[in-house]
């Protein structure tokens, strides 16, 4: 982890945090998953185990891109793209009940189902997909 310098904290789950950091040498933005795999039960630590080796295999313009993973200390870090826009579920809340424009909802649909057609395509079943895991770039479309 000696790589990267973090920013801030941008999320938290039951197993980890999520941090944006930046690389010390290229000043390039990531986000850094840290998983602490000290009070996980055998099963979690081995889905978490999986996760790294399918998202290093998920190569596509519309899945977030795996760059690499350590472990450390009894910790797990995944470093993988930065998406600047968010999630879906925040993007939405934004929104305070002013709908989206048809051609916004058409693009994301179509983004996120070929994300789902390349991760089935390779025989892999997504058991999670709601909006907080719907990560935007930098733009709205």
């Amino acid at each position: 982890m000696d790589k990267y310098e973090i920013i801030k904290m941008i999320g938290e789950g039951a197993f980890g945090k999520v941090f944006l950091a930046k690389g010390k040498v290229d000043n390039h933005q990531s986000v850094i998953k840290e998983i602490n795999l000290t009070k996980m039960p055998v099963k979690e630590k081995e889905a978490s185990q999986k996760e790294v080796i399918l998202l290093a295999k998920m190569k596509h313009p519309n899945i977030v891109t795996f760059y690499s993973s350590l472990q450390e200390k009894n910790k797990l870090y995944i470093v993988m793209e930065y998406c600047g826009g968010g999630d879906l579920m925040r993007r939405i809340n934004m929104q305070r009940g002013v709908l989206f424009d048809e051609d916004q909802i058409l693009a994301w649909f179509v983004q996120i189902s070929l994300g789902l057609k390349h991760i089935h395509d390779r025989k892999v079943l997504h058991r999670d997909i709601k909006a907080q895991v719907v990560n935007l770039g930098n733009y709205s479309s």
